[in-house]
């Protein structure tokens, strides 16, 4: 591929209905850097980035497990990443589509990059969660976080294919979508893998790569991935993962997240799946030091202290069963929305 590449922008490319070239596009990131809401300005910000003469763009994880680190990533290849988008969901160029993730984040730019190189025509909208409150357009594409597509549920029928990922799909809300008649997939990536490399239909279990794309585990039953065309090296995750073969894998949970309960190892998001419909507010399980267990089991949940009945408890296996209900006023939250399990921990009533 030639260097040039990322710099060019596909004739069919249209941005709220107009036709921008390069030159248009960086003339609107200045206006949107010196005039612009905060979301405009980040994209601008990201538009001047784009077109300048670095082959790389310099971005920052999202800081789940940790604090928010910078890397950076070749632009190269993102083109290649909007490449297997397209070619996994059958993206075209004219295709209509909706941006409405900030373009702070690596899913945020990327949504801008696939236009550019796939020639789509996208309506880009602020990035809050009710991004099709006043909007009845009709999409062959989109992409959204859970909130979003939980608050624009009435009005997701008008979208073809929609991709939903930053945090994982809830039991319920998996529930209401797979009530409706589109194509709606769950995500798995992350910034180092230039977000999404691999994509399930909403009700499925197993993952499945995207094109270049292949997995294995280690030692630890963790992911690790071969990207051929995103990166050279291989990327090693977390994340526990059962794999079925090298291009299909189910997510189980994360290594870091993992209870040892008197010997016996506890995936926090297995019992989560297990309660996903029982409880009616957010929460989380984790583990604190006992003395005879060596950690024991805690569920927590958001908000002010309520009853909750045992019973919803006998799905779980013995060692799964939590030993206290604590209730924390707000769960800590990254900027991307995903809550930060320790730091909770320590605002608990």
């Amino acid at each position: 591929m030639s260097s040039l590449t990322y710099k060019n922008v596909h004739h069919q490319f249209k941005i709220n209905g107009y036709h921008l070239t390069r030159e248009d596009l960086c003339r609107i990131a200045y206006s949107f850097i010196k005039e612009g809401a905060d979301f405009e300005q980040s994209v601008g910000d990201f538009i001047l980035d784009w077109f300048d003469d670095k082959p790389y763009v310099d971005m920052y994880t999202s800081g789940t497990t940790g604090e928010p680190k910078a890397i950076r990533i070749e632009k190269e290849a993102m083109v290649q990443s909007a490449i297997a988008t397209g070619d996994f969901f059958g993206l075209e160029p004219g295709n209509r589509v909706l941006h409405c993730l900030p373009a702070r984040f690596v899913a945020g730019k990327m949504m801008f990059i696939r236009a550019f190189v796939l020639g789509l025509d996208m309506d880009f909208v602020a990035p809050n969660s009710h991004p099709l409150e006043y909007n009845d357009e009709k999409y062959d594409f989109a992409a959204m976080v859970p909130l979003q597509a939980k608050s624009s549920i009435s009005k997701l029928k008008n979208i073809k294919k929609l991709i939903i990922g930053g945090v994982k799909v809830h039991k319920s809300l998996e529930q209401e979508l797979l009530k409706l008649p589109i194509e709606i997939y769950e995500t798995y990536g992350m910034t180092e893998t230039i977000t999404h490399i691999a994509a399930k239909k909403i009700g499925q279990e197993a993952f499945t790569t995207l094109p270049n794309v292949t997995v294995s585990v280690n030692e630890d039953q963790c992911l690790e991935i071969v990207a051929k065309n995103i990166r050279d090296e291989k990327i090693v995750t977390n994340d526990i993962v059962k794999i079925i073969s090298d291009k299909q894998f189910v997510w189980l949970g994360r290594f870091d997240n993992i209870i040892n309960s008197g010997g016996i190892k506890i995936l926090p998001e297995q019992v989560e799946s297990k309660l996903s419909t029982l409880i009616p507010r957010r929460y989380f399980i984790g583990g604190e030091q006992d003395e005879i267990l060596g950690e024991k089991v805690i569920l927590y949940v958001e908000g002010d202290k309520m009853n909750i009945d045992s019973s919803i408890f006998d799905s779980l296996d013995k060692y799964e069963k939590p030993k206290e209900v604590v209730f924390i006023p707000k769960f800590k939250e990254t900027a991307t929305g995903k809550f930060m399990r320790e730091e909770s921990k320590k605002l608990a009533v």
